[in-house]
């Protein structure tokens, strides 16, 4: 796609939701499951504190969702809670929440894919012993899909995320309508017993407290990518920020509605799960050890929808499962969003700003699928092991962010005279201030309640990833500054003299052409220049080179330790040092090859040598080329690889060779 192609790939509402929410959205599928798994530690005793653990959730939801909707019109230009955070708090503080957020979008994918891998052997359990290699495939997917580009995924995936509201939605109703009737839905581990963990059945006190946070703040998994939003307003079509700010409206309380909707289910069907296995429950049929626990939403369409092989039990898995894989694509397009506005800051390599053939962020949309898959391989695609490290950076950013946005109305109140607007600023502050207080609360609970447990590995990775940052910027400074231009004249000032020299190994067409290459530069002085690795070959080369009648004098330095580029440095720089006034041009002969092994088979040496002889001031290196027969195959590649005709490589009869050539304006 060429460049001003862009604003065609901008997104309506109705395929901004599933990509930029799906995650939030899915993120219900596995919430209410992982209070109930911090609450059975203690056996069924605890179970009554899931409601005022869902309530909290659900309150927590809507302050970020209305909190945020003040970032995305006060911030249309994207970046979310970097670029508040960076404007209002300060640079450092702004990368303290982008290494969250980038840690957190690696999580979002890994305990995505590996949930929607656990919903999918809950209903095919032959394939648990497969969970790892499922996992690892469904990211290689999401990368390919993404790399299509933004409007190509979110095409692909809005029908899936579509049919997961759909679905869900349609068990809440049903099987509040069958409570409503008189015959509410069982599930199938209500008659099940809870082993209490040891020591945990008598929790009173401090400890009941530590238990209602500690499940609190796995609960608070439902808000993960509820930023991604923000993040991607430039994505959107005009108006912008109106069109994000209602996509968001639509996501919180969707989110809300599932969420609420299957903690009450499952409460009222009496779901028994637990973190340990299902050798905590009394009374298992089969072996606890090796048969997996139906997940929440399994346990919940099976009781609802009359058995776990029904249709529509097998339906709700599919989509459940699908829309958990397809939830990481809220952090492939947030995680190589804020890579490149970073990038653009100079605070990451400059290739993640860089858009690929299909205008996605490609350099960042393939590193988060290496990391993601390399995660979901250490930790055996487990979501009870993964869990630990999520969400603790989505609350860094949430915090700071609206602590931003109080310091971004403070500013804006000091200047506005205009009484409505300044009612509107002043709304927008409580609500900022308000969301600032609620998530750095939970940003402490989640810190006191997960950090032993594995959270501390997301703290020591953004620790990293902010140090990184801070250097790469550093690095890009220094080279700002050095090559920065201080007296025109004297730094583009000519060399007194060029000394051209012409690398040798044998005189065949490749020697002959760099030496009338290096002639037609019309250097002051001109030499050839051989290394006598075989004093048999030297010889013969210059026997070759005076029946030749070659013009050019050849030097031939001796080697005894057979060594071909440390003599040649040695020369030049000896060269350099007599001449300081004078530049240096070494010309290399090279193949030039078509097939991908003949690369392994020539110009290593002079590869080797070549990136040696850049790192000695005041030497040019000139590649001659020699395109052997390989290289011209057909006029090109035989078929078109990805890329080609940017890089201006049709392939032949493809009808792009006779494309006339844009008109420049």
């Amino acid at each position: 796609m060429r460049s001003e192609e862009l604003g065609e790939t901008l997104l309506p509402k109705r395929l901004a939701l599933p990509i930029f929410a799906s995650d939030p959205l899915s993120s219900v599928a596995y919430a209410t499951q992982e209070i109930l798994l911090v609450l059975t530690v203690g056996g069924a005793a605890f179970l009554y504190l899931t409601p005022w653990v869902a309530a909290g959730v659900v309150a927590l939801m809507a302050v970020v969702v209305m909190s945020y909707r003040q970032v995305v019109h006060a911030y249309p230009s994207g970046g979310g809670s970097y670029e508040v955070v960076s404007r209002n708090l300060g640079a450092n503080s702004g990368l303290v929440v982008a290494a969250s957020l980038l840690v957190d979008y690696v999580m979002t994918v890994a305990v995505s894919v590996a949930s929607g891998v656990d919903n999918i052997i809950s209903a095919l359990p032959s394939l648990a012993g497969h969970r790892v290699w499922l996992a690892l495939g469904f990211v290689l997917l999401l990368m390919a899909v993404n790399l299509r580009g933004v409007r190509e995924s979110g095409k692909a995936f809005a029908a899936p995320t579509y049919l997961f509201i759909g679905g869900i939605l349609l068990m809440v109703v049903t099987g509040l309508v069958r409570v409503a009737l008189g015959d509410a839905p069982v599930a199938s581990s209500a008659s099940y017993g809870i082993l209490p963990e040891d020591g945990k059945d008598t929790v009173a006190g401090l400890g009941l407290l530590m238990l209602g946070l500690r499940a609190f703040a796995s609960g608070c998994t439902a808000l993960t990518g509820v930023e991604a939003i923000s993040n991607g307003v430039p994505a959107f079509r005009a108006p912008k920020a109106r069109n994000a700010a209602r996509t968001m409206a639509v996501m919180g309380t969707t989110a809300v509605v599932m969420f609420a909707g299957i903690t009450a289910l499952a409460l009222i069907a009496k779901v028994h799960i637990t973190e340990g296995g299902a050798c905590r429950l009394t009374g298992f049929p089969g072996d606890c050890a090796s048969t997996p626990q139906q997940t929440v939403i399994a346990q919940l369409a099976a009781a609802i929808f009359g058995g776990d092989h029904s249709v529509l039990f097998y339906a709700i898995q599919a989509v459940t499962a699908l829309v958990l894989i397809l939830a990481a694509n809220t952090a492939f397009n947030g995680f190589p969003l804020l890579a490149s506005i970073l990038a653009e800051h100079r605070y990451l390599p400059r290739q993640m700003h860089t858009r690929g053939d299909r205008l996605a962020f490609s350099n960042g949309i393939i590193a988060l699928a290496v990391v993601a898959g390399g995660l979901l391989w250490l930790y055996d695609a487990n979501v009870t092991s993964l869990i630990h490290l999520y969400i603790l950076g989505v609350f860094t950013s949430f915090t700071l962010s609206q602590i931003g946005m109080v310091r971004h109305w403070n500013r804006a109140l000091a200047t506005e005279t205009d009484p409505a607007v300044r009612r509107s600023a002043l709304r927008s502050r409580v609500i900022n201030a308000f969301g600032a207080v609620v998530t750095a609360l939970v940003l402490v609970i989640v810190l006191l309640t997960k950090f032993t447990q594995g959270a501390w590995l997301a703290v020591v990775a953004a620790l990293v990833l902010w140090l990184m940052m801070r250097g790469i910027r550093r690095h890009y400074d220094g080279v700002a500054a050095e090559l920065a231009v201080d007296d025109p004249e004297a730094e583009s000032a000519r060399p007194a003299r060029v000394h051209g020299i012409v690398l040798v190994s044998k005189l065949h067409k490749p020697t002959l052409r760099a030496l009338g290459y290096a002639e037609a530069f019309r250097p002051d002085s001109l030499e050839a220049l051989t290394v006598a690795v075989e004093p048999e070959a030297t010889g013969e080369l210059e026997r070759q080179w005076t029946e030749a009648g070659v013009r050019v004098p050849l030097k031939v330095l001796d080697s005894p330790y057979r060594e071909i580029t440390k003599p040649v440095l040695a020369y030049v720089r000896e060269h350099r040092r007599d001449s300081p006034r004078e530049a240096v041009a070494v010309f290399i002969p090279e193949y030039v090859v078509g097939r991908w092994w003949e690369h392994l088979l020539h110009n290593q040496s002079a590869l080797w040598l070549k990136s040696r002889l850049l790192f000695t001031a005041g030497v040019m290196v000139i590649s001659v080329p020699w395109q052997l027969t390989s290289s011209g195959r057909a006029g090109g590649p035989s078929r078109r690889a990805p890329g080609a005709v940017r890089r201006g490589e049709p392939a032949p009869g493809s009808g792009y060779e006779r494309l006339p050539a844009p008109e420049k304006v």
